[in-house]
C-alpha cells in the first residue's frame, strides 16, 4: 500500500511539475521573446489612424463604399468575423457555389465597370479558406483602381501607382503571387500617403 500511494504522490507531482511548466513558464517565456523581439507582431499587427485601431493588417475587414477597394469575398460568419473564421465548406461542384460565384462575378462587372464578358480574377469572387484573407491579387486591384479613382476624383494613373506601390513580392521570392493588402492600401489613399 506504501508503494501505491508513493507512485501516486511521485505521479502527482510529475503531473503538477508538467503543468507549471507548460501552461504558465513555457507560455510565459514565448510572449515575453515576442513582445521584446517581435512587438507588432505579437499584439496583432494593429493598425491606426490617430489614436483609434483601425484593424489589422493580417485579418481581411468589410469595405463597401465605391471609394475603397474591396477585399476578398468572405464566408466567415456574417462576413469578415474574425470570432467565425472559416471557409463556406462548398465543393467545387456545388451549385449553390457556382451560384455564388456567378453572382459575384456579375457585380464585380457591374461594380467596376467591366464589359459583360471581361475576365474577373479568382480572388475577386472566391472566398479564400480562412475568410478573412487581407490581400488581393494585383490584377484585381488594378481592375478596381478606375471606380476608386472617380469616387475619389483622383486621377486613375495616381490610384493605379498606389496600387503598385502597394503591391508585396512572393513570400520568400518564389512562394505565392504577387499581392496587394487591401487595408493598407485603403489607409494609404486616405491619408494620402
Amino acid at each position: 500500500m506504501q508503494t501505491l500511494l508513493a507512485e501516486v504522490k511521485r505521479s502527482l507531482m510529475a503531473i503538477l511539475a508538467l503543468a507549471i511548466l507548460c501552461c504558465a513558464l513555457y507560455p510565459a517565456l514565448v510572449w515575453a521573446i515576442g513582445q521584446v523581439l517581435f512587438p507588432s507582431q505579437a499584439d496583432g499587427s494593429l493598425l491606426k489612424r490617430g489614436s483609434q485601431i483601425a484593424g489589422s493588417d493580417l485579418l481581411a475587414q468589410r469595405f463597401t463604399d465605391s471609394k475603397y477597394f474591396h477585399p476578398r469575398p468572405s464566408c466567415a460568419g456574417d462576413g469578415y468575423d474574425a470570432t467565425s473564421s472559416g471557409g463556406s465548406n462548398l465543393g467545387p461542384l456545388s451549385k449553390k457555389l457556382m451560384e455564388d460565384v456567378a453572382a459575384r462575378v456579375k457585380a464585380y462587372r457591374e461594380e467596376n465597370g467591366l464589359r459583360p464578358d471581361a475576365s474577373v480574377p479568382a480572388d475577386a469572387v472566391e472566398a479564400s479558406g480562412s475568410g478573412l484573407d487581407p490581400h488581393i491579387s494585383q490584377e484585381n486591384a488594378l481592375l478596381q483602381a478606375p471606380r476608386v479613382a472617380t469616387s475619389r476624383g483622383v486621377p486613375v494613373e495616381a490610384v493605379k501607382k498606389k496600387v503598385i506601390e502597394r503591391t508585396e513580392g512572393r513570400t520568400l521570392g518564389f512562394m505565392g503571387e504577387p499581392r496587394v493588402n487591401v487595408l493598407l492600401l485603403n489607409q494609404a489613399l486616405d491619408e494620402g500617403r
